[in-house]
């Protein structure tokens, strides 16, 4: 059978999602495990954006081998010296440009010409093969942009030297006939073609992303762009996961493979979700939580029958395990590293024992551990930023015909204890009043979230705050089986992002 590349860019367009920004040891977190996927090529990021996205790619490019490392380039000469500074110690290192070609943004973006489009587009591809032999080139807003001028743009980069073409649907506009359509015209009408690799890159601001990337590979495309749980900028990008399944699944039909590691989707899911902190929705399919779980009476005993009654796949295959290892109080730190082995995650000795005390103390809290409990206990470990104010002791004071008022003491470095008190319009106004107070912050709350991560009455519970500071803002996290403290700590977190970017 034919290999389809996967192309994942949840690092690149799966971070633009709002709320899903990512610091270079989560980019690193992640796409270490995107190699452990062994997906073919990893967009790192686009270097020129921000000093903090190149050190990613910079990070990714020296570490990650066994996979292309991609970066994000405008067809601007700056835009690409960067990329390719920040690609310099990558084994198959990809510069990745892109130029709009579509009517509607020649006209109002760039006020270019078709003519001109072109020009830009060669010389940035031979400018990028001064660095790399492997470049790939997107006329971003392909499916509109008129058929003839397309088919022109993709010959004429492919002369230049691009060794992919992607043809991306930049605002989910096609529908899965149409595209496939166009993506045959091109393989018809292109007289160099044959010398690329033909890429899709679909959104989902129809929910077609995934048909239209299949429909793709049905008509000659042998590379798809996705990010894993379908995040990206708006609706999001094509599911890595429900492609790559759906091809491993239907191989009757599309008569394609895929090199994807499926067990390790699963992990790689949580992994993407738990540090980006948007949340798969249960019904998610193939790594949703409810994705292999039956409640149907009827179901229920179609499965004891016979499994493929009511399943098509198997959950061994995407890295669902049959068996859990039930950790709890009493569990040693052997059993308690080999669960977040398999869940995917990396520790260092010093990570481990840290964030093994913590589980015992969770434990003494709780009577069921669940993944998800362990899960956030070592994202809470791996965050980078530093401890400026920590949470030493809180209280608080409410109810019914009482002003809510809240007492707070901070560490503040490793000796100084600093605490004070006042009241808001709630517990929680009141809590996060008070830490303004004693760090001098003056922000406001845009969002804050809360959700409980395990069910029971005693579940950890999540919480995620949003705060502008000079119109900037800053996400803050944490988790707890008190949310009161929850709370605390992640507004915490969102200060000592501040106080950092201020220093």
């Amino acid at each position: 059978m034919a290999r389809i590349k996967i192309f994942d860019t949840t690092l690149r367009d799966g971070e633009q999602s709002p709320g899903a920004s990512l610091d270079p040891k989560e980019k690193l977190q992640i796409a270490r495990q995107l190699s452990n996927l062994n997906v073919d090529i990893i967009e790192a990021g686009f270097p020129i954006t921000s000093e903090g996205d190149f050190k990613s790619v910079s990070n990714i490019a020296k570490e990650i081998r066994g996979v292309s490392i991609a970066a994000l380039a405008r067809a601007v000469e700056k835009d690409i010296e960067c990329a390719a500074k920040a690609l310099k110690h990558a084994k198959s290192p990809r510069i990745h440009v892109f130029l709009a070609t579509s009517k509607i943004h020649r006209k109002f973006k760039l006020a270019k010409a078709k003519d001109e489009i072109i020009k830009i587009a060669v010389k940035g591809v031979k400018h990028a093969r001064k660095y790399v032999d492997d470049v790939e080139f997107s006329p971003e807003d392909a499916t509109r942009t008129e058929p003839d001028f397309l088919a022109e743009v993709v010959e004429s980069v492919i002369d230049a030297g691009a060794k992919t073409v992607n043809i991306p649907d930049t605002v989910g506009y096609a529908v899965p006939e149409q595209y496939a359509s166009l993506i045959k015209s091109l393989k018809e009408n292109v007289k160099n073609i044959s010398e690329a690799v033909i890429s899709v890159h679909c959104h989902d601001d129809l929910g077609l992303a995934v048909a239209n990337s299949l429909t793709a590979i049905k008509v000659g495309a042998t590379q798809v762009e996705c990010t894993i749980n379908g995040i990206g900028e708006r609706a999001g990008n094509a599911s890595l996961e429900e492609i790559v399944m759906a091809l491993k699944t239907r191989k009757d039909f599309f008569g394609h493979t895929t090199r994807i590691k499926t067990h390790e989707l699963l992990a790689t899911s949580k992994i993407v979700s738990g540090l980006t902190g948007l949340w798969v929705q249960r019904n998610k399919a193939i790594v949703g939580e409810n994705a292999f779980a039956h409640e149907s009476g009827v179901h229920q005993d179609g499965i004891l029958k016979e499994r493929t009654t009511y399943e098509i796949m198997r959950p061994e295959e995407v890295g669902l395990p049959k068996t859990k290892i039930v950790l709890g109080k009493l569990s040693g730190r052997h059993a308690f590293k080999k669960r977040i082995m398999e869940l995917g995650y990396e520790l260092s000795d010093e990570e481990l024992e840290h964030t093994f005390n913590q589980f015992k103390i969770l434990a003494d809290k709780k009577k069921d551990i669940y993944d998800q409990d362990i899960e956030a206990l070592i994202q809470d470990e791996k965050s980078e930023v530093p401890h400026i104010y920590e949470l030493d002791s809180l209280s608080i004071s409410c109810g019914p015909n009482t002003i809510p008022t809240a007492g707070v003491r901070l560490r503040v470095g490793k000796d100084k204890i600093v605490d004070d008190a006042t009241i808001g319009d709630g517990p929680i106004d009141a809590l996060f009043k008070t830490i303004d107070l004693i760090t001098g912050t003056k922000g406001t709350l845009l969002d804050y979230n809360i959700r409980a991560i395990t069910s029971g009455k005693d579940a950890m519970g999540e919480v995620i705050v949003e705060v502008d500071v000079e119109g900037k803002s800053y996400r803050g996290r944490a988790v707890s089986t008190d949310i009161i403290e929850a709370s605390a700590k992640a507004y915490l977190n969102a200060i000592n992002k501040i106080k950092r970017s201020k220093k």
